[in-house]
């Protein structure tokens, strides 16, 4: 096995394992244990780590449209302080069609993305955003 399928396997499997799970409050659902750390670390691999967590998210990562991400920044979440990065994209439905670009919120806990917040408009309020043209690339 490749170091970079290993990679994605060692990424994707919780991800996989923890979409069985519920919701959290928040409107998203938790993929890592959040031990309420406030002094969290930067996330070096954030871009990677969203390409490959979105791969398996959207259910056609094919064709995605007007992606744009913000760079992470520290946003109250729950109570707490962490990295937030904000993405907003238009994915195919499953008839084929588009509809508009939908903010997400990609929360990270101890560097790692955490969980996906669904209605991030006041998480995301005030980001500025630049073109993810690795997202509108994605194949199956």
């Amino acid at each position: 096995m490749s170091r970079s399928a290993r990679y994605l396997a060692v990424v994707l499997l919780p991800i996989a394992l923890a979409a069985c799970a519920g919701g959290e409050s928040s409107g998203g659902m938790a993929f890592t244990s959040d031990r309420g750390v406030a002094d969290q670390p930067y996330p070096n691999n954030y871009r990677p780590e969203i390409l490959a967590f979105m791969h398996t998210y959207l259910n056609n990562p094919v064709g995605v449209r007007e992606a744009a991400m913000a760079e992470p920044v520290q946003r109250t979440v729950g109570g707490r302080i962490r990295y937030v990065s904000c993405l907003r994209y238009s994915s195919r439905d499953f008839d084929g069609s588009y509809h508009g670009a939908g903010e997400r919120a990609v929360v990270y806990v101890d560097g790692r993305l955490d969980r996906v917040i669904e209605k991030a408009a006041e998480v995301c309020s005030g980001v500025t955003y630049a073109p993810f043209p690795e997202l509108e690339k994605m194949g199956r």
